[in-house]
């Protein structure tokens, strides 16, 4: 069965399509988000942007190493889709290289929730990763994107899960077949932290994974 839609975090875009959210923090981006374009698909003139941005990104795509040029390329293209009504209106109005499976492969990575497009602005994920990313649905979007993060997935394995979830596995399954246990991660603590971690773990005879996680559970409760 497929990982499906939870109550828990987004996991889908939640701003209003087109706008800079990510491409607008000076923080991600740097002197970029000062150039930050939003699209308007209700904005006639707007939406003349966005189409004219589709076409010059289908056409400068390959080796481009910008990932907030990608996220822009990107929010035009979902732009123009909610615009144009349909994928095969916005490819025909973009025209150029801009073909149907171009425009909704980027409108999908603009449509991943926040926590994930940070991470492809700050260079941790390739766009080329988040595309296949973007092709799962519901909480498996997020389990393949920390996966990619904590395990330092190629976009080759990254594509492999996303296309042996939508085949019907569940991620974790996916990413067994890639040598990669979902769940896995590794992370510094404090000395203080890690010798009394230890310590409670041996006292309660658990694995210390065990006290991260239900300390986390109940942190998140609160």
């Amino acid at each position: 069965m497929t990982d499906g839609p939870t109550d828990g975090p987004p996991t889908d875009r939640e701003s209003p399509v087109g706008r800079p959210v990510i491409r607008g923090d000076p923080t991600l981006t740097g002197e970029h988000a000062e150039r930050a374009v939003a699209f308007d698909p209700d904005d006639p003139d707007s939406l003349a942007e966005a189409a004219e941005t589709v076409h010059q990104f289908s056409q400068n795509t390959a080796g481009d190493p910008d990932n907030v040029y990608m996220l822009r390329g990107a929010a035009a293209c979902a732009a123009l889709v909610r615009g144009e009504g349909s994928y095969k209106a916005a490819a025909e109005r973009a025209g150029g290289d801009a073909t149907v499976a171009f425009i909704r492969k980027w409108s999908r990575v603009h449509d991943l929730p926040r926590s994930i497009r940070r991470h492809v602005a700050k260079g941790e994920i390739a766009p080329t990763a988040a595309k296949h990313i973007a092709r799962v649905a519901g909480e498996a979007r997020l389990l393949l994107a920390w996966a990619a993060l904590d395990h330092d997935l190629t976009v080759r394995q990254i594509r492999s899960v996303a296309s042996t979830v939508n085949d019907g596995h569940t991620v974790g399954e996916a990413l067994t077949a890639e040598g990669v246990t979902l769940g896995r991660m590794e992370m510094e603590l404090s000395q203080d932290a890690y010798c009394e971690l230890r310590r409670q773990a041996a006292l309660e005879d658990v694995d210390p994974g065990r006290l991260v996680g239900e300390a986390l559970a109940a942190y998140l409760d609160d």
